[in-house]
């Protein structure tokens, strides 16, 4: 990794890094919480946006179709997703919730965002926003793209 001339991009990659680090270990914490693996509850959080297609999960998870499928069929057993066909294309399958699996999502969704928020929360209203703001600006110089674009 290339470092800035002053030392202070290194030392905003490194608290990246950091962050990261928290961030993963809070989400993996709570998916244990909530009896999933922490690929479970991103697979259950991605479709609480509503059914998407097999093949575009397996390139939103970067893994290929195989692994998408093993997956699906432990989401399945344990009734939290299904896989129906596509309107249209008899060929496609597409992943949905269950109604058991919405629920798992919400809950688990619902925890892992209190968490996260407890992380800023010793951050003063203007700095929580300022963060917030800087977060955001980020986001958007990566690209417009979701992490898990729809086609």
């Amino acid at each position: 990794m290339a470092q800035a001339a002053d030392g202070a991009g290194a030392d905003v990659a490194g608290g990246l890094l950091q962050l990261t680090t928290v961030v993963q270990g809070i989400y993996a914490c709570v998916s244990e919480r909530h009896d999933l693996t922490p690929v479970q509850a991103r697979l259950l959080c991605v479709l609480l946006d509503g059914p998407r297609g097999m093949a575009e999960l397996a390139h939103c998870f970067g893994v290929e179709k195989a692994a998408l499928t093993g997956l699906m069929d432990r989401a399945e057993r344990r009734g939290l997703a299904r896989r129906s066909p596509v309107p249209g294309d008899r060929r496609a399958l597409q992943a949905t919730l269950t109604d058991t699996g919405r629920r798992a999502a919400a809950a688990f969704h619902a925890e892992v965002g209190a968490e996260l928020s407890g992380l800023v929360a010793p951050l003063a209203p203007a700095e929580r926003e300022h963060f917030r703001a800087a977060l955001a600006q980020i986001i958007a110089g990566h690209g417009d793209r979701p992490a898990c674009p729809r086609p």
